[in-house]
């Protein structure tokens, strides 16, 4: 059987990549299938048709039988009398999802439990020459699950996240946190239920003589005129070698060359290296991402190995200092106090190896475009692909990463806190190359759950006093020893935070320390003006949901489920206050929209309005909170939720509105009791001069009154710039359901921001008809669609069955003005086909 060699050519270690050839079937079957590799066992059983598309209408529910099986995956492949004849033949499964007992020529040769794990194997004596046989036995995850859930005496907490009830397991018995394996699987309140097994990573099998270099860190030890740096190099040798030769070479240039003996087994060297007048890596809008590309060699006679890091050189401190308030949390990039501007992430399919390079480029590339500094990797996902990072690094999107637990409780037996300190090392040696880790933080809300979600209280009135003391002694252990511990002695150049959120160490959240998760608008109803009084020191969640537009909806629904409340709508809607909150919120700031249609597009702005509401309430109140970290950018299949991008990748006005409110520079109104302000927030690193114009305009553009202002902005700050007495305000606005406010930032002749205000709840605006015209021309790439307006227009939205987005949409159009909006071709290959699908509304239109 043929397979593909892989890896550097310059390098005598070889990698073969054992990804073909591979067929599966249920363990207790006879037949045998073709199967993918990398893969997932719902994957193939939809590529032979065995299960239907499960985000497709109710589908979900009809395959939660694949779970409680056990599957069989095995290939064939040749090996040369030369390859054979190798010192070293290792097989490295960079990820098995998850319990698996894996055979080579029929020898068992290792037994896998842990998804987020990579394992190597020697596997020299097992191996002939000519054809081989590797099999891999994976065991149902909730047959493992429900066994290591009988075996304690005492029940673990796990949120309603865990959706046993829809995964028809035995008893309901949430079983998810027995296992080392994504969270998110097992359901969650924005996700389906599918608990995945497979070969979910690349299989490769090296070969080598003499020695391979195991790893290499890069650290940086000083920046300033020249970094000084050092390589860390982790060398596995067959044998004694009185002298080697190692080479770092910085984007081809040799900069060190050093001789050194190997022994048997591991070797570690730490070579230092100067780099002069480096050049930084900044984040997104504060300079440039340059990466070095670092490269050591290790050869010996016709012996050699070599790895490549790209490095950026940046420092990043997160300072929690003492102040008038309670404690700082903030970062420092390069020491510039900076003002985290960002996003959570969560998986983008159920079925990881679906996520292609394109994928990864497509949400990264629209953080940047949103004009975002920094992702949060959320703890019931998984440790990302090496793609990810890499954009990054790229994009200069700073990653706060989470290690894998989230909204429960864990076991803390010696087996299982031995598999989390193994996995923790495996990742944090994997990622602590990369540029953009910011930051490792142990956890997502368990603190929270223990302290502040009754889970303590709970475990001791129904349990005993010992079940809770166990239970919260496993927390210590994991999250106050074991990973940061491994954090220390593998990347302590990086802080290390326990959980999200928190205070202190083991402290719950407040808003006067540590990072804050505020949920009183959606889960507790609270207004969208609160936004503008619980304002924490670095806010690291925050959310609103909206459904998808109906492109979106169309490919996982029929007509007959277009209500909101049918089961179909309601199955892909998670959260258990979901659709009937949308609703409610809406009716607080919006008409009852005319039908199924507008109602999702109505949602859009809604959801874009309380979000940037909230965002912008932290830009303005920077001397306290120092970020913005809305949930959620991304989803993982066709679903209701906080999403800003849907998952076929289409922008909701939330991601047009992010786009906006995290701008370098933005005016923003404070709208008080008895003023209204008028606030600059800038990431600007240095002052500079700008013209403030603000006019109180009629719904039809008639000017009523005018102000402006010459003022001096203050860089990387936020400040009143302007303020409003209401009184004398009433006194030019007799109609304030007829008119607003519109403020102009403008700086050298340029405008840099828009904003308007309206005095009441949109709902209750006499808004007139816009009289909205539009003409369509193409270019060859994309089409441009030009707009007129001859009377205000909101939330201005261009819909069809694209499958790009535009570059900008649901926005506002003020009286008698034109606007340029462009798409790329994409699906639409006529002007014709364009004209034929283009459609415009805005507001008034969803009445």
């Amino acid at each position: 059987m043929s397979f593909m060699i892989i890896g550097c050519k310059k390098s005598t270690v070889n990698k073969i990549d054992l990804s073909n050839n591979w067929v599966f079937k249920q363990l207790n079957d006879t037949i045998w299938r073709t199967a993918e590799v990398p893969g997932t066992v719902h994957t193939d059983l939809l590529k032979h048709n065995i299960i239907e598309n499960p985000f497709y209408r109710l589908n979900e529910h009809h395959v939660q039988w694949v779970d409680k099986e056990d599957w069989v995956y095995k290939t064939s492949f040749t090996i040369s009398k030369e390859i054979l004849e190798k010192e070293q033949l290792e097989i490295e499964f960079q990820g098995i999802d998850t319990y698996s007992d894996i055979y080579v020529n029929n020898s068992k040769v290792l037994s896998t439990d842990n998804m987020f794990r990579s394992y190597k194997v020697d596997v020299k004596e097992y191996l002939k020459e000519g054809d081989n046989e590797l099999k891999i036995i994976l065991e149902s995850p909730i047959k493992k699950g429900i066994e290591k859930y009988d075996a304690i005496d005492y029940q673990i907490e796990v949120s309603d996240n865990d959706l046993a009830k829809i995964g028809k397991v035995e008893g309901d018995k949430k079983v998810s946190v027995f296992s080392r394996k994504a969270g998110y699987h097992f359901g969650w309140d924005w996700g389906p239920r599918l608990v995945t097994s497979g070969i979910w990573r690349p299989v490769i099998l090296k070969n080598w003589n003499h020695f391979k270099i195991e790893d290499v860190f890069i650290r940086q030890k000083i920046l300033k005129d020249s970094a000084q740096l050092s390589a860390e190099i982790e060398i596995l040798s067959t044998k004694e070698l009185e002298k080697s030769e190692l080479e770092i070479s910085i984007n081809d240039t040799i900069l060190v060359t050093k001789d050194f003996p190997l022994s048997i087994g591991k070797n570690k060297f730490t070579i230092p290296f100067i780099i002069k007048n480096p050049k930084l890596w900044w984040p997104n809008g504060m300079g440039n991402q340059y990466l070095y590309d670092i490269n050591v060699k290790v050869s010996h006679k016709n012996h050699s190995d070599e790895k490549q890091n790209r490095v950026g050189l940046r420092t990043i401190e997160l300072l929690r200092e003492k102040d008038s308030i309670g404690t700082s949390f903030y970062f420092k990039v390069n020491g510039v106090p900076t003002f985290m501007k960002g996003a959570n992430y969560i998986p983008q399919d159920l079925f990881l190896p679906r996520v292609k390079d394109s994928n990864y480029h497509h949400i990264l590339s629209s953080a940047k475009e949103a004009n975002m500094n920094m992702i949060r990797v959320w703890g019931g996902g998984f440790y990302e692909n090496k793609e990810f990072y890499d954009l990054c690094d790229e994009m200069g999107l700073l990653v706060w990463q989470d290690f894998m637990f989230a909204c429960a409780m864990y076991p803390g037996d010696t087996e299982f806190l031995e598999n989390v300190k193994q996995e923790a090392i495996d990742n944090v040696k994997h990622l602590r190359n990369h540029t953009s880790i910011a930051l490792w933080c142990g956890n997502n809300e368990v603190l929270s759950a223990w302290e502040r979600w009754g889970w303590k209280q709970k475990v001791t009135k129904e349990q005993s006093e010992k079940a809770a003391n166990t239970t919260w002694q496993s927390y210590v252990d994991i999250f106050h020893k074991v990973l940061p511990e491994v954090v220390e002695q593998y990347d302590s150049d990086r802080n290390y935070w326990a959980s999200s959120p928190s205070s202190e160490l083991g402290v719950p959240e407040s808003h006067t320390d540590g990072d804050a998760h505020y949920w009183g608008v959606w889960w507790g109803k609270e207004p969208f003006n609160n936004y503008n009084v619980k304002i924490p020191r670095f806010m690291s969640e925050f959310g609103f949901q909206s459904f998808p537009e109906l492109a979106t909806v169309n490919k996982y629904t029929i007509p007959e489920d277009h209500d909101i409340f049918s089961e179909v709508m309601k199955s892909h809607q998670r959260s258990s206050i979901g659709n009937g909150t949308i609703k409610e919120y809406m009716l607080r700031h919006y008409k009852q929209p005319k039908d199924f249609e507008s109602f999702l597009y109505v949602s859009h702005l809604l959801q874009a309005y309380g979000i940037t509401t909230g965002i912008e309430a932290h830009r303005k109140n920077r001397y306290r909170c120092m970020g913005s970290l809305y949930w959620q950018i991304n989803d993982c299949w066709p679903v209701a939720s906080w999403s800003s991008i849907d998952y076929y990748g289409k922008w909701k006005a939330l991601h047009y509105g992010v786009k906006e409110s995290f701008k370098k520079t933005i005016v923003s109104f404070d709208d008080k009791k008895d003023e209204i302000k008028l606030f600059i927030a800038t990431d600007s690193l240095s002052d500079f001069s700008a013209k403030l114009v603000l006019n109180l305009l009629d719904f039809e553009g008639n000017k009523l009154h005018s102000w402006n202002k010459e003022i001096q902005v203050k860089g990387n700050d936020s400040q009143s710039y302007f303020s409003l007495n209401k009184k004398e305000l009433i006194t030019l606005s007799e109609n304030n359901d007829q008119q607003f406010l519109n403020a102009t930032l403008i700086v050298n002749n340029k405008v840099i921001d828009v904003k308007q205000h309206f005095f009441i709840p949109f709902k209750n605006l006499k808004l007139p008809q816009p009289e909205i015209t539009f003409d369509a021309s193409e270019n060859e790439e994309e089409y441009i669609v030009t707009l007129q307006s001859k009377k205000l227009a909101i939330g201005v939205f261009a819909s069809g069955n694209f499958d790009e987005n535009f570059s900008d949409n649901y926005f506002n159009m003020l009286p008698n003005t034109e606007k340029k909006i462009t798409i790329k071709k994409g699906n639409i290959k006529t002007l014709t086909d364009f004209n034929s699908q283009l459609k415009i509304m805005s507001l008034v239109d969803s009445y």
